[in-house]
């Protein structure tokens, strides 16, 4: 169409050009006409004066000189000294020019002497209205026919392109069916055209299908290539680039579940353990650091079987895919595993890096039940020690599905912590930002096994709460706390336990507490209890009675993780904490975000206006540091200040 616009275009500015040519060459031929009229008249009006007498034959001969009949718009006859002797204007055409001179003579002939006639002086402009009359009607033709010219072939052109429009429509769409049919264009396809109902195409058109056939099938080959590099960014972990659970969902789906040939093989999960306390007391950016270092150890042990794939299937958890590898094997690549993640573990000075679950599969087998046991089987790994592996055979379970299995080991575990008492206490010191701010260090735990190996701390806490033994393991902890503050000199110290919410939201647990720090209340006044934010806002009325309670001995109160919340202005003026740590997640790149110093600054002077010191967790540089002493906390914590240690 744009191509039949220009066309036009072309033909218009062609009409035109060809009108303008026209009347150019029309009005050069009327000016001739005049010019040539003027200078006729001229010639014999002249020929005629100075060389005739004025004789009663003047007016025959000046006729016949003048025989073409030319009208004249003004005539004037002078005598020898130049005065006007006649003079005849008018708008309207003149007689005959023989006429006026006959008429004219005839008037002054008895002024001049027939010898005199030279004497004699004329002047005429002749009348060109039948020459413009003609000019008018000839560049009407010219422009009439000129118009005619351009405009027949537009019409022509128009009708066959509509016709050609139509007709290359037609092809192409069937030559589009024929690729979307078949999936492909013969590559001659003059030959598929002869073989089809496209017979009726044209062959000059031809070459210009052959370029479409290929421009479609490049486009087919670009529109796969780009489907695929868009499946693969969304089936791959932009931390690790390793493929997600989609991707591995898919693989276990085609390569295991369903297919066809028989196959066999271990699965592995391995889950890091304290990716949830490196994300808040280090930071983010360590936290995906971390993992990323479990996931280089993973593939580079798992690097060493053939066709071993390896996933990333949640914030925690990898899948490892051991093909053809029979569990008695698996059971060497846990070793292996343990070995570089106790390595890890020294080096990057953490309480455990991550545990693995195995199971076997065979094809067939579906991916949920799989899923099953290979988390029954983290949860024993979980229970034994740190960076512990477990292999779950299905001799092992009962009906192939024990889902409490691993929940009922964890009880064992947790019940013999509490029986033996098997905790061990670090503490971290909160550094106060000014010398008349009262800081504390608080106590953290770690639980051991029966061979004194340490316990993934996160995990066996998490499976506390689980299993609902949050409130006995917290009574151990403030026992054993207790007993070791009674027994060091820690009468300058002040210091802060954790306890859970769901023990403070115990109205049994809070009795208990009470009593105990009734019975050693010259200790109470040194202990700062801690709290989450989240955990208190699930129940504010209990919170407050526990808040209470806790005052009413002389301990304080330190809600920790603050800022989360979405009530936490109505809490904060509700339950009036003694302390607030602000969330870790308010200290990183605390430098350049301003939203979250404008919210520090925010909290610190509300907080002061009540008396509650602010604190912040999770510093890991000194850039930090100097934010949050701009901006008026109490104190701060994190492992740039001070790393955990033993009391």
């Amino acid at each position: 169409m744009a191509g039949f616009k220009k066309l036009i275009f072309i033909q218009l500015i062609s009409w035109l050009l060809f009108a303008l040519l026209g009347g150019y060459f029309i009005a050069l031929s009327f000016d001739s006409a005049v010019s040539d009229a003027q200078q006729k008249a001229q010639n014999v009006v002249s020929a005629y004066i100075n060389t005739q007498t004025l004789d009663e034959l003047a007016p025959e001969k000046i006729k016949h000189a003048l025989a073409d009949g030319s009208t004249f718009s003004k005539f004037v006859i002078r005598d020898q000294a130049g005065q006007v002797v006649s003079s005849v204007e008018s708008s309207q055409p003149l007689p005959i020019f023989a006429e006026i001179v006959n008429a004219t003579f005839n008037s002054i002939r008895p002024q001049f002497a027939v010898n005199q006639a030279s004497d004699i002086k004329v002047e005429f402009t002749i009348n060109a209205h039948n020459l413009a009359s003609l000019l008018q009607q000839a560049l009407f033709v010219v422009i009439l026919i000129s118009g005619l010219i351009a405009l027949l072939p537009i019409i022509y052109m128009k009708s066959m392109f509509r016709r050609l429009n139509r007709k290359i429509s037609t092809t192409v769409a069937d030559i589009v069916d024929i690729y979307i049919n078949q999936n492909q264009i013969d590559d001659d396809l003059e030959q598929s055209i002869d073989t089809t109902s496209l017979k009726k195409l044209s062959k000059d058109l031809i070459p210009s299908f052959n370029r479409l056939s290929h421009f479609l099938q490049t486009k087919h080959d670009d529109i796969q290539n780009n489907a695929l590099n868009i499946k693969k960014e969304a089936y791959k972990d932009v931390v690790t680039n390793l493929g997600n659970r989609n991707m591995f969902v898919e693989y276990y789906e085609k390569n295991i579940e369903n297919a066809e040939k028989s196959t066999f093989g271990s699965l592995a999960m391995v889950r890091c353990s304290e990716l949830q306390a490196i994300n808040q007391t280090r930071g983010y950016q360590k936290g995906d650091d971390y993992v990323k270092g479990v996931a280089d150890i993973i593939k580079h042990i798992s690097g060493t079987y053939t066709g071993s794939q390896v996933f990333r299937l949640n914030s925690s958890d990898f899948a490892v895919v051991l093909p053809h590898t029979p569990l008695k094997e698996a059971e060497r690549f846990g070793d292996n595993l343990q070995s570089r993640f106790t390595q890890y573990q020294q080096n990057q000075e953490l309480s455990s890096v991550a545990n693995t679950g195995i199971v076997g599969y065979e094809k067939g087998k579906p991916l949920g039940e799989l899923l099953s046991i290979v988390d029954n089987a983290m949860s024993m790994a979980q229970s034994k020690q740190a960076n512990a592996w477990h292999v779950q055979r299905e001799t092992d379970l009962v009906n192939n599905a024990s889902a409490g299995f691993g929940n009922q080991n964890w009880r064992k575990v947790i019940n013999e912590v509490i029986e033996t008492k098997r905790v061990h206490l670090v503490m971290q010191n909160i550094m106060p930002i000014g010398k008349s701010v009262k800081a504390y260090a608080e106590i953290q735990v770690r639980f051991k096994t029966a061979e004194n190996q340490m316990l993934p701390t996160a995990s066996f806490l998490a499976m506390t709460e689980k299993l609902e033994m949050a409130m006995e393991i917290d009574r151990l902890i403030i026992d054993t706390s207790l007993e070791k503050i009674k027994t060091r000199n820690f009468s300058e110290k002040f210091f802060g336990i954790n306890v859970t919410a769901s023990s403070a939201h115990n109205d049994q647990f809070v009795i208990w507490l009470e009593r105990r720090l009734l019975k050693d209340s010259n200790i109470a006044s040194k202990l700062i209890f801690e709290v989450s934010e989240f955990g208190l806002q699930q129940n504010i009325k209990a919170s407050k009675r526990f808040i209470d309670m806790v005052h009413r001995v002389g301990a304080r109160i330190t809600v920790e993780r603050f800022g989360v919340g979405l009530t936490s202005f109505k809490f904060f003026r509700d339950l009036k904490p003694d302390f607030i740590k602000m969330d870790a997640s308010y200290t990183r790149g605390l430098e350049e975000d301003k939203n979250n110093q404008y919210f520090m600054r925010l909290m610190v002077d509300l907080a002061h206006r009540i008396g509650v010191s602010v604190f912040a967790e999770g510093v890991e540089s000194q850039e930090e540091k100097h934010i949050i002493e701009t901006l008026c906390l109490d104190g701060v914590q994190g492992y740039y200040i001070e790393k955990p240690k033993d009391i």
